[in-house]
């Protein structure tokens, strides 16, 4: 298997509501809905073969980082996206009060 590239491309998927991206011919999603201005983190997948690699947070990343952009809060149902803004204070402010 190869090596996970430095800099994999992040796809946003609006028609799916999901942000993608193929590594090693493997596709990791994060699935979210939107209501307003509020974003619901649903779902992050990640196929076995590429976990441990950072495809999650890479994937995580970019949903917020968007999010951020666009003035929209989020709601983390999914629990790895609960535990990543947990852990990284700088998303906390993003969170519905």
């Amino acid at each position: 298997m190869s090596s996970t590239p430095s800099n994999p491309e992040v796809r946003h998927n609006p028609a799916s509501g999901r942000y993608e991206t193929e590594v090693d011919g493997h596709l990791a999603v994060v699935d979210y809905t939107l209501e307003g201005d509020r974003m619901t983190l649903t779902r992050t997948f990640v196929p076995p073969e590429l976990r441990g690699r950072g495809v999650a947070e890479l994937l995580v990343r970019a949903a917020l980082e968007t999010a951020r952009a666009k003035g929209l809060r989020i709601v983390p149902q999914c629990s790895y996206v609960a535990r990543f803004i947990e852990r990284n204070a700088g998303y906390q402010t993003l969170l519905v009060g």
